[in-house]
């Protein structure tokens, strides 16, 4: 297998691309000029200089590979410029699936996010099966996401070899930005979680995660989504694990939705209008936490073997990376 992976230098896409070497593919991983290396370091694979805006970086990097992974995304819940994000998230599946359909490539395994899955907030877990649609998104990442999956979704209807893993909260070691999610570990490390809202999410181990990508290049139907899922979590449940691995606090009070909010616009004011830095709460965050992101993963568990994995073991290797990497 000639395999081609996107966000090789990131957090999902790390671990992908460390899977595949473990099980003896052949490799070659999109760089971007700007990327940081050290997640890849040690892994055996070409590296080609690329980005996802470049369609025809892209296509000669495809070039010979009979299987993509696209991996790579933007993930921020707050951007100053939302346009760079609808490009790398949107534009830039079009042109992976593009220069996969020109070179053709036999099949291609496309990492869209929990984000697009229909949630209600009350009822059983949402699957894959749960009404959505681009209106039920909220904030420019899960937008972007939503019409990436639908360029996807349609690559495939049209004829492509195209399979879709929606991932939960992933979890672990080498989250290097870090992500919103793994910005919540480190912000309890750091004590800056001093109250917490009433909210939830399907918190899910990074290596599984890897692992079920490649059960879907393997064993995955065509077209379809598979939801890639572990426990269904509280954000409450969360910091008590957090403070079970590391022997800090928890905090006790928990903050109404209406503060929650009142918050997230003064910070996003201030930090990003004003100081123009990313803020810790932004006003897409609480609003997408009204609703707890539950999922099922009883698909995957049926066509894929996925098997749903207790997190513990991913909190506390995120914990320990994260101390041992200066981030806390």
């Amino acid at each position: 297998m000639k395999a081609f992976v996107t966000g090789a230098t990131g957090f999902v896409g790390s671990h992908v691309a460390r899977v595949l070497a473990d099980q003896g593919a052949d490799l070659r991983l999109l760089v971007r000029s700007t990327s940081n290396p050290k997640n890849i370091e040690g892994v055996r694979a070409d590296r080609v200089v690329g980005d996802l805006r470049d369609a025809a970086s892209l296509e000669k990097a495809i070039s010979g590979c009979d299987t993509v992974f696209h991996v790579a995304a933007d993930y921020r819940l707050w951007i100053h410029d939302p346009d760079q994000m609808y490009r790398s998230n949107v534009e830039g599946t079009l042109a992976v699936l593009e220069a996969a359909r020109k070179d053709g490539v036999r099949r291609v395994v496309y990492t869209s996010s929990v984000a697009t899955v229909g949630f209600t907030g009350t009822g059983p877990p949402a699957d894959e099966n749960s009404p959505v649609s681009l209106d039920h998104m909220i904030g420019h990442y899960k937008r972007s996401k939503f019409m990436a999956e639908q360029v996807a979704i349609e690559a495939g209807k049209s004829g492509m070899d195209v399979v879709i893993v929606n991932p939960t909260t992933p979890v672990g070691e080498r989250d290097i930005k870090p992500t919103p999610t793994g910005r919540i570990i480190v912000d309890f490390l750091k004590r800056r979680f001093p109250a917490y809202v009433d909210t939830g999410l399907n918190l899910v181990d990074v290596t599984e995660c890897a692992h079920g990508h490649v059960a879907a290049l393997e064993k995955g139907r065509s077209g379809e989504r598979y939801i890639l899922g572990g426990e269904n979590l509280t954000l409450k449940q969360i910091l008590d694990k957090l403070a079970a691995i590391t022997g800090l606090p928890s905090p006790h009070v928990r903050v109404p939705y209406i503060v929650a909010l009142a918050t997230g616009v003064v910070d996003e004011v201030v930090t990003g209008r004003i100081l123009r830095r990313e803020p810790r709460a932004t006003i897409d965050a609480v609003r997408m936490g009204r609703k707890k992101m539950w999922v099922s993963s009883a698909k995957a568990e049926r066509e894929l073997g996925w098997k749903v994995v207790l997190v513990e073991g991913a909190l506390r290797r995120a914990v320990d990376w994260f101390r041992a990497h200066g981030y806390a």
